[in-house]
């Protein structure tokens, strides 16, 4: 693990829509979208929460989720690699499309991305979109518990340089060596006990940081509330637990050539809640729109956020604004503008931090 350094300086925060008009318009004279990125160099801060390696973060597919689970540490955020993360949420939310998008940047990063699909209804087509590869090496479908973590067990990534990840979907649909016997399981019990020893066994394999492993699992309602199926194991020993809740369907209104005017839905808008942190503060929300045949839209996402937090009647798209969403998406992706639009968000999100940030002495002790 590389040692913890304070974070590097962002680029002077934009206040205004001029301002940010104009430092953009100088931006762009001097420096290429790919000299942006590269000069931004990823560095962490000193913290109490779990290490971080800068050189082994991945990112989610979402830059606001990103910053929800480690904007605070370093620059732009991410999943750091030798963790197990979980995440939850009602049926129809996005838990699948999430963890499709976070293997795709496992793979987009060199990394070897293994689907373990329990629930056997991931196809190649549906993994493409989120720009995921799908093949007979990194795809299976284990039915029981002990199957998943021996695989987990037997792993041994070619390139340790990078993250590599286990995505498994999901916990509920896994069942346990007795449940298949004639007797079954009749107190449910064994499930849970072999993923308690699993997931204990599991922290240690993937300590070294190489390895990041990622568990769905479905909410339901018991007795006391919501509940997730398989015990407190995946939750206990999740370093980052993320509750995925639909808000929205998006549903937008064309005119059709009859001129009748027709609604379809064409995604969800979900809201991100990071119920469980070891790695940075908890509790912070991130939106997840998810666009059917896109996947994760990282540009709306951004684009309504900064219109939101800039008090701004229009979409500010770098260096022009725009009254409609679908025209400033058109304009960002046009002219590969992407990269800007996150650094802005993300210079917009650390002011914001800052505003709370806590500036008070260390307790002192008697």
């Amino acid at each position: 693990m590389v040692e913890l350094q304070k974070r590097k300086k962002a680029p002077e925060k934009v206040t205004t829509r001029k301002k940010l008009k104009d430092s953009i318009v100088e931006q762009n004279e001097e420096d290429s979208e790919d000299s942006i990125s590269s000069s931004i160099k990823k560095e962490s801060k000193k913290s109490p929460y779990t290490p971080i390696d800068t050189d082994k973060v991945i990112s989610t597919g979402s830059t606001l989720l990103d910053l929800a689970i480690s904007g605070g540490r370093l620059r732009g955020g991410g999943l750091p690699g030798g963790i197990m993360i979980e995440l939850h949420g009602p049926s129809g939310s996005g838990k699948t499309a999430l963890a499709v998008d976070i293997a795709a940047s496992i793979q987009f990063k060199g990394g070897e991305a293994d689907i373990l699909d329990p629930e056997a209804r991931l196809d190649k087509e549906y993994a493409r979109i989120y720009g995921l590869e799908l093949d007979k090496k990194n795809y299976s479908q284990p039915k029981l518990v002990t199957e998943v973590f021996d695989s987990i067990y037997k792993w041994e990534p070619k390139n340790k340089n990078v993250i590599n990840g286990k995505i498994i979907d999901s916990i509920a649909a896994l069942v346990s060596a007795k449940e298949m016997e004639d007797g079954g399981d009749k107190r449910g019990q064994k499930k849970a006990k072999d993923l308690h020893e699993g997931c204990r066994k599991t922290s240690v394999v993937i300590s070294d940081g190489s390895k990041l492993i990622v568990f769905t699992n479905h909410e339901m309602d018991g007795e006391y509330g919501k509940v997730t199926p398989g015990g407190k194991a995946v939750p206990y020993y999740s370093s980052v637990r993320i509750r995925i809740q639909q808000k929205i369907k998006i549903a937008p209104e064309k005119k059709i050539n009859s001129g009748k005017m027709v609604k379809v839905i064409t995604g969800v808008l979900s809201e991100c809640t990071i119920v469980k942190n070891s790695v940075d503060n908890g509790y912070r929300t991130a939106p997840l729109y998810i666009i059917y045949g896109q996947g994760i839209d990282d540009v709306r996402a951004n684009l309504q956020w900064y219109k939101e937090m800039m008090n701004s009647t229009k979409y500010i798209a770098v260096d022009k604004e725009y009254q409609r969403l679908d025209f400033a998406i058109r304009y960002i992706e046009e002219n590969n503008l992407e990269g800007e639009l996150r650094e802005y968000v993300i210079d917009l999100w650390e002011e914001i931090q800052d505003k709370f940030k806590n500036d008070r002495k260390p307790k002192r002790r008697f």
